[in-house]
């Protein structure tokens, strides 16, 4: 599950310098962005439940629509807190119309659904689904492709420790 999709970090740093019209330069923004990255708390394991299936990005992907506890709910708005104060440190301005056009974070709502992509929708429209109840067991809460954010002090693009 997604607790905060930030997409690639170089078209995220290229987006950024974009709407701050060259002001943040990317060099800058990358380590501000993995350094902020790695030092994000970490959400203990949790059970979530799910009864049907929904369709996500304009119905074009299908989903496990979620039930989780309020906790992961409050370490999502967290995590939107942080990058809210992250976007300010960086100088932009507008961020929640920054967060909602950013191709980079590809946010389409300003309301998190919690899901687990499953796969490619049959049809465009695909409605909602009733299924059988099913129990899914989270672990701790991780960075994915960790091992690819710039190492500190390295102004370059991201790629694996060097």
């Amino acid at each position: 599950m997604t607790l905060l999709h930030v997409g690639i970090l170089d078209d995220l740093a290229n987006d950024i310098v974009a709407w701050t019209k060259g002001a943040a330069r990317s060099e800058e923004v990358l380590p501000e962005i993995a350094s902020w990255l790695t030092e994000l708390p970490v959400l203990a394991a949790f059970l979530g439940k799910s009864d049907k299936l929904i369709p996500l990005g304009g119905g074009r992907v299908m989903g496990l629509e979620v039930d989780v506890p309020q906790e992961v709910h409050d370490y999502q708005a967290l995590l939107l807190q942080g990058l809210h104060l992250l976007l300010d440190d960086l100088g932009l301005d507008n961020i929640d119309d920054f967060i909602l056009s950013s191709p980079a974070l590809g946010y389409r709502s300003p309301r998190w659904v919690p899901h687990i992509a499953v796969g490619k929708a049959r049809t465009r429209h695909e409605p909602v689904v009733e299924i059988a109840p099913v129990a899914i067991e989270f672990g701790d809460s991780r960075i994915r492709n960790r091992q690819a954010l710039p190492l500190p002090g390295d102004s370059g693009g991201v790629g694996p420790p060097r």
